[in-house]
């Protein structure tokens, strides 16, 4: 099995951990606060990362990842932990989990424009299909509703706003690493800029509100750092070293794995509607990447 393969194995570690992030953030930030808890969520990871990660000295960053790579990071990490924290319901963590599910096909966008790789014109109908998904999600039992989604997103403009800005975040780190990385992982000092970040925010700008360990906020916390801080370091092994293409299809499926777990462990069902759009979500970041895939194999590119 060569490097390249083992690369992208690793990288299929993290859509499983990553399927669980939405269910177990809400979880944490109900003993912890929206802000407390993601602050504690990342300390745990970055500590996590801290034994079991080489650490890479600074000097080793290329300055051009270790600049926009960070603020990149950092304003993702921001953007999806506090989006989950603040929603009001178990049910709104979710429908909030998948608008930052559009950064599948945000990522292949910006791969597009931003890399040599080339797409056919697959690639309109699957951002389409995407974002009809995400209408359909936030549009209730009645499916695709656009006052009802607007309904929905006026109950609390500020998450879903930032779980939309998160996505089209995330997609610019993925070009960012890929095209300046250099092969450096830098997961581990971004997190502890995350949880620093975090904690200035805790105890500087907002109220702060009791934690309560408990045995169970306790398993909880440990399980969403796990997921959140080894879900980032295979991912990144993943995109530098393995096949950025299928692991990129792959994560088309987090939605439906995401949605099925964040459902259980929230003890929230989901309606019939919910998993339409849901699936639509899939089927347009899968054209996406079909899109680019075709012009691979008429091209004769691998």
């Amino acid at each position: 099995m060569t490097k390249h393969v083992k690369a992208t194995i690793i990288g299929f570690c993290a859509i499983l951990l990553w399927s669980s992030i939405v269910g177990l953030i809400k979880e944490v930030s109900y003993s912890f606060g929206s802000t407390g808890g993601a602050a504690m969520i990342y300390t745990v990871a970055s500590v996590f990362l801290l034994c079991t990660t080489k650490w890479v000295p600074l000097s080793k960053f290329p300055r051009r990842y270790l600049v926009y790579g960070a603020i990149l990071m950092v304003a993702y990490e921001l953007c999806l932990a506090l989006s989950i924290g603040y929603s009001t319901s178990s049910k709104q963590a979710i429908e909030i989990g998948m608008v930052n599910y559009l950064w599948p096909t945000f990522t292949m966008i910006a791969t597009v424009l931003f890399t040599s790789k080339k797409a056919n014109w697959l690639i309109i109908p699957g951002v389409v299909a995407s974002l009809i998904g995400i209408i359909w999600v936030l549009g209730g039992e009645e499916g695709v509703n656009l006052s009802e989604m607007l309904v929905n997103i006026k109950a609390n403009p500020l998450s879903y706003g930032l779980a939309f800005l998160g996505a089209i975040l995330w997609s610019a780190y993925c070009v960012v690493t890929v095209r300046s990385a250099n092969g450096v992982n830098g997961i581990t000092f971004f997190f502890m800029l995350v949880a620093l970040v975090l904690w200035m925010k805790y105890f500087i700008m907002e109220e702060q509100v009791e934690m309560l360990f408990t045995l169970s906020s306790i398993v909880y916390l440990l399980l969403a750092a796990f997921a959140m801080g080894f879900g980032y370091a295979v991912w990144n092994v993943g995109i530098l070293e393995g096949n950025v293409t299928i692991l990129t299809g792959a994560s088309y499926f987090i939605p439906v794995l995401s949605s099925a777990l964040s459902s259980v462990l929230l003890a929230t069902p989901l309606g019939i509607s919910f998993w339409q759009g849901t699936v639509m979500v899939c089927i347009g970041s899968i054209l996406c990447w079909f899109s680019t895939k075709k012009v691979e194999t008429i091209s004769g590119e691998k």
